[in-house]
């Protein structure tokens, strides 16, 4: 077991983003297209964070065209270029799955001032 916890750390990238579930955030996804590649942006709440070490995903949700969207991102894949934050979200609950039911104003999430 110590052999596999040595190499997944060693598989992890150094800068790992601090995210926090209620954050919006903007994901930088790497996508390949027959022989090109591109880098495509997904902005919305992350709603998830699942698991810890090599294997971590967050979820982040947004609306879009009145269809509501979910994505699952590993946060150590080398097909997401980067994560930024866009903004900080002030949640009570670890998963926000409840904003799945809510629309309108009532799916935002508050603000943390830091």
């Amino acid at each position: 077991m110590d052999a596999l916890k040595q190499i997944s750390q060693s598989a992890m990238k150094a800068e790992t983003p601090d995210i926090h579930v209620g954050d919006t955030v903007k994901v930088h996804v790497r996508i390949k297209e027959g022989n090109r590649e591109r880098i495509q942006l997904f902005e919305g709440t992350v709603i998830a964070k699942k698991h810890g070490g090599i294997s971590e995903t967050f979820t982040v949700r947004r609306v879009s065209y009145g269809c509501g969207i979910e994505r699952v991102f590993p946060l150590h894949s080398p097909n997401v270029e980067k994560v930024e934050v866009v903004r900080s979200g002030r949640v009570r609950r670890s998963k926000l799955y409840y904003l799945r039911d809510r629309v309108g104003k009532a799916a935002k999430v508050k603000e943390k001032i830091r």
